[in-house]
């Protein structure tokens, strides 16, 4: 009996090139790729390039050579517009709410290009159904929320175009321990409705823990990648890019 077929990446990016201006390449031949109903996570060195991988995706930074596909159709070198109709949402590093909005007013404005109100509503059931404090917090002030809460607001904003792909760039960032542990909470919970996910993240090792794929980033290429739990036992890579031993040897 013939194995059965392993499903076509949402996302795919293949020998990418890209840099700024006219400073040296900062990707030099990238290749990663993001199945269905996956977390993939890019860890590295600061410089490695893992934020302008992103960047690249989402169509703000054009690549100088390679090829990005989303489900099967080429989009190397569409503007934002054209990538977050195709499918990919980027939530970008740090905060990104409008403080002075209402949550409500934040989270809809992720479906400004959405015309059938039918859809609209369906995406905010959806949305506050799978992130509950948005819907607690519906009418409040954006600004009024904790830095934890207002990452959960940018992920329903990111969620209400119904994307095939989250783009995540560093997404704990700025926050205490419990919130970055909501935050990765909240990510699994994405992938486990559907989404999935191309998480950047400078605390390796706790993205690791919530990712089922690692990318390792080294000098603008892919060094290693592989299931996140092996990337976690790698002695070598615990005292390279994790901060210390694995778990297993602590």
């Amino acid at each position: 009996m013939a194995s059965e077929l392993a499903p076509e990446p949402l996302l795919r990016l293949t020998d990418i090139q890209a840099g700024y201006g006219r400073a040296a390449l900062v990707l030099r031949g990238l290749s990663v790729t993001v199945a269905p109903g996956s977390v993939v996570c890019l860890v590295g060195p600061n410089g490695a390039g893992k934020s302008t991988v992103l960047k690249v995706a989402s169509g703000l930074l054009r690549p100088r050579a390679g090829q990005v596909v989303v489900d099967g159709v080429d989009v190397t070198g569409r503007t934002p517009q054209q990538l977050l109709a195709a499918g990919l949402s980027h939530v970008p590093q740090g905060h990104s709410v409008f403080p002075e909005m209402t949550v409500a007013e934040n989270v809809l404005l992720g479906a400004y290009t959405v015309r059938d109100r039918a859809e609209i509503a369906a995406r905010t059931d959806f949305v506050t159904e799978l992130f509950p404090l948005v819907g607690e917090r519906w009418s409040a002030l954006a600004g009024a929320l904790s830095g934890g809460q207002q990452k959960q607001v940018e992920f329903a904003r990111s969620l209400m175009v119904r994307p095939k792909v989250v783009l995540l760039d560093e997404p704990s960032m700025g926050l205490d321990p419990k919130a970055t542990a909501v935050v990765f909470e909240q990510v699994q919970r994405m992938r486990d409705a559907g989404t999935a996910v191309l998480l950047v993240e400078q605390n390796a090792r706790r993205a690791l823990e919530s990712a089922d794929v690692g990318c390792v980033l080294d000098l603008g290429r892919v060094h290693i990648t592989g299931p996140a739990p092996d990337l976690l036992a790698d002695p070598r890579l615990a005292q390279l890019y994790l901060g210390g031993r694995p778990k297993e040897a602590a």
